[in-house]
C-alpha cells in the first residue's frame, strides 16, 4: 500500500471548571478536544470506543501538559464555530490547512501530508489506467464541506456531486451504483478500500492534491499553540507520532 504520510496545544479555559489537587493546588482544566469520528483511520469508533491516530495524539498531548482530556463530539461543518465560540480548546480531527481556514483558526505545524483520493467499483479502475478524466463518469460522492467537496467543485465543475456524512456512507452508495466514484482524503480512502475490498471497491493510485494535516486552536491562543508545536515537535523526535501512525495506519511501514 502506497503511503501518503511524510513524517513531518496557555490556555483561555472559557467556561471551562477547576478544581483543586490534593495539595490545595488549583488543578488544570480538562483539554476540550474537538472530533468529528468519521475520519478512519484518524478518528473514529470502533463499537462505542473511540479510536485513531488522533485520539492516540490527543491522549499523549493531555498527558503531556498535565491536563485532562475531554472529548467532544462535534459535526464537521460545525467544528470552527464551537472553538471559536469557545465550547472546545483545540481541533484534532483530520483537518486540513486552507488558506480559508487560516481566517478563522491558528493551525498547529502540519503533522501528516495527505492527498485527495478517489475511491471506485473495481470494474471501472480501467477507466483511470491513462490519469484522471476531465469528466469522471457518474456522480462523485465527496463528505460535506471538506477539502474534497472544494476539490471536486473546483476541478470538475461539470460533474454532478453528492455530498455524504461519512466515508462509510460513501462507500455504501458505491457499492450499491449510486454513485460512480468518491473523493476524499487518502488516509480515510485507503482504509475503505482494505475495509470493503471483499465488495469490490478499490483505490485510483493517483492523488488529486496534496494536503497538510493540523490541528486548529483559537487565534488568541498563542500558549496552546505553542505547546501544541512542541509537542508536535517532541513527538516526531521520541517516535510518539510514528508510533501512533503505524498503529493505526500503513505509515512507517
Amino acid at each position: 500500500m502506497k503511503s501518503f504520510f511524510p513524517l513531518l496545544v496557555g490556555l483561555i479555559f472559557t467556561g471551562a471548571a477547576f478544581g483543586a489537587d490534593e495539595s490545595g493546588t488549583a488543578a488544570k482544566p480538562a483539554l476540550r478536544v474537538g472530533i468529528s469520528p468519521v475520519f478512519p483511520p484518524m478518528v473514529f469508533k470502533q463499537g462505542k470506543e473511540l479510536a485513531g491516530v488522533e485520539i492516540d495524539l490527543a491522549r499523549a498531548l493531555g498527558e503531556k501538559l498535565g491536563r485532562t482530556v475531554q472529548f467532544v463530539q462535534v459535526p464537521w461543518k460545525d467544528q470552527i464555530d464551537h472553538l471559536n465560540d469557545g465550547k472546545t480548546d483545540i481541533i484534532m480531527s483530520s483537518m486540513s490547512v486552507t488558506m480559508a481556514r487560516r481566517y478563522m483558526v491558528n493551525f498547529t505545524k502540519p503533522y501528516a501530508t495527505v492527498g485527495q483520493m478517489a475511491l471506485v467499483r473495481r470494474e471501472s479502475s480501467h477507466e483511470y489506467s491513462f490519469g484522471f478524466p476531465p469528466r469522471p463518469a457518474g456522480t462523485i460522492g465527496v463528505m460535506r464541506a471538506t477539502t474534497g467537496e472544494f476539490l471536486v467543485q473546483r476541478d470538475f465543475p461539470k460533474s454532478r456531486f453528492k455530498a455524504f456524512e461519512s466515508g462509510e456512507d460513501a462507500a455504501q452508495a458505491l457499492i450499491r451504483k449510486k454513485i460512480g466514484l468518491f473523493v476524499s482524503d487518502s488516509t480515510l480512502v485507503w482504509h475503505l478500500a482494505g475495509k470493503h475490498a471483499a465488495d469490490g471497491l478499490t483505490v485510483v493510485p493517483m492523488a488529486l492534491s496534496e494536503e497538510h494535516l493540523a490541528w486548529a486552536v483559537r487565534k488568541n491562543d498563542d500558549a496552546l499553540l505553542a505547546q501544541a508545536n512542541e509537542f508536535i515537535e517532541t513527538s516526531v523526535q521520541d517516535g510518539t507520532l510514528a508510533r501512533a501512525l503505524r498503529r493505526w495506519t500503513a505509515a512507517g511501514e
